[in-house]
């Protein structure tokens, strides 16, 4: 794992926040379970991922679609996150597919195995007009110019800050306006060498990507299909993150991490006062509700350009779905402001309906124990750069997490990695043809 990432969350796609060992298996309150959608062919299955509180969260959705739309059933099976693409995968090779399941940063991996139905022209039947509903990240999750699946769970990579360390600094509030030396100053600012550090570090591929964008860069170039990661802007804004731990020494190295106790990483080292800056995603929060840090949060700040990874999952549906317009239907009111409010109202995410994500639920949650400036994930929304979710995401993941090992102990350069990886991408990344 790089330096400074401890990231235990619920979005990850193929293994943060634990479920159960085993499936388990609920069916939406209110609904005859035998009684399935019209049109025939039994209740509707719905697999997710996740622990006990993403189960209660999905739970109550349903039987809100449910209630609205008697005439659907639906069966919610909560898969362990580590055996859930396998599972998923079994299930449609045996033609009994979810007729909903939740994809992420992969769901090319089942879209180009054709495991997924196209969804443009169900919402178009449905007059369901994805940016109006999700703003940029509306056609997040397609292929070859297809729709596979449609936004639940959203939301940008924030910046959370110590309000009082940047106050006895003399700083304003970081944001979008401020460039990399504006916030390298910050970072070099707050930190007292050997105590506490001004950043907790990029090395996840979440952060130093933004960089990438920011700088112009791109990890594959979206006119060819092909890798680009030895490309001037990628070395740059990789050498630049490197430097903030080894350089600049604003980030603790990965011994000053193994310092601070076992298992920290950013998140941890925010919360305990040893980081003044964490970049990372709305669920750190929960993490914070015990923290005596002073804390608050802004979008990310900018390079050339602004640009910031987005988080989240969306929902699809198989290929051996024996009811996709009973499914569409489920997907559209999930989506849609009356059901996405739950998100927020159980804490669990950030709602990928933009409307939600501006309304009063969104901005002053009743759960909130602090002032917190939760616009910023509406704000950021605006800059979102598209990620590669291409077929080979997980092999591709694999490609940095090994090359990268040794530049972010300091032992390498970011030209000589790269262009260790960018050999090993060119045979694992098949352009579309």
């Amino acid at each position: 794992m790089a330096i400074g990432t401890t990231h235990v969350t619920r979005r990850g796609f193929l293994g943060f926040g634990a479920a159960a060992v085993g499936v388990i298996t609920l069916t939406a309150c209110g609904a005859d379970s035998d009684a399935g959608s019209k049109g025939g062919g039994g209740p509707l299955v719905m697999t997710v991922w996740g622990g006990e509180p993403d189960k209660k969260a999905y739970q109550q959705r349903i039987d809100l679609l449910v209630k609205k739309y008697p005439d659907l059933s639906v069966k919610l099976q909560l898969i362990p996150s580590d055996a859930y693409a396998q599972k998923v995968q079994t299930m449609i090779a045996g033609g009994s597919g979810p007729d909903i399941m939740e994809v992420a940063e992969n769901v090319n991996v089942y879209s180009s195995k054709n495991q997924l139905l196209p969804l443009d022209e169900l919402a178009t039947k449905a007059g369901l007009d994805l940016e109006k509903r999700f703003g940029s990240i509306g056609k997040l999750y397609s292929y070859q110019d297809k729709v596979y699946a449609i936004p639940d769970r959203s939301g940008a990579m924030i910046v959370y800050y110590d309000k009082a360390a940047f106050e006895k600094a003399g700083l304003g509030t970081p944001g979008p306006d401020w460039d990399w030396a504006k916030i390298l100053g910050a970072f070099e600012s707050v930190t007292v060498p050997g105590k506490t550090w001004g950043y907790a570090g990029a090395g996840w591929w979440a952060q130093w990507w933004s960089f990438v964008y920011q700088n112009g860069g791109a990890i594959i170039d979206p006119s060819t299909g092909k890798p680009t990661v030895t490309s001037d802007a990628v070395i740059e804004a990789l050498q630049w993150a490197g430097d903030l731990t080894f350089k600049n020494k604003v980030v603790p190295t990965k011994e000053q991490y193994a310092d601070m106790g076992a298992d920290i990483g950013g998140d941890q080292a925010f919360a305990g006062g040893k980081v003044a800056v964490n970049t990372t995603g709305f669920w750190a929060i929960s993490g914070l509700k015990d923290s005596k840090v002073d804390w608050d949060i802004a979008p990310l700040w900018r390079g050339k350009d602004q640009a910031v990874t987005a988080f989240g999952s969306g929902l699809a549906i198989s290929r051996t779905s024996k009811n996709p317009d009973a499914a569409f239907k489920a997907i559209e009111f999930l989506t849609s402001a009356e059901a996405q409010k739950v998100i927020i109202d159980t804490g669990q995410d950030v709602p990928a309906n933009i409307e939600v994500q501006k309304s009063d639920a969104f901005l002053k949650p009743s759960w909130m124990t602090k002032p917190v400036d939760m616009t910023a994930f509406a704000k950021s929304s605006e800059f979102v750069y598209r990620a590669p979710f291409i077929p080979e995401w997980n092999e591709m993941q694999k490609a940095f997490d090994d090359g990268l090992a040794d530049f972010w102990l300091g032992k390498q350069d970011a030209k000589s990695a790269l262009t260790a990886i960018q050999s090993q991408l060119e045979t694992i990344v098949k352009p579309a043809g």
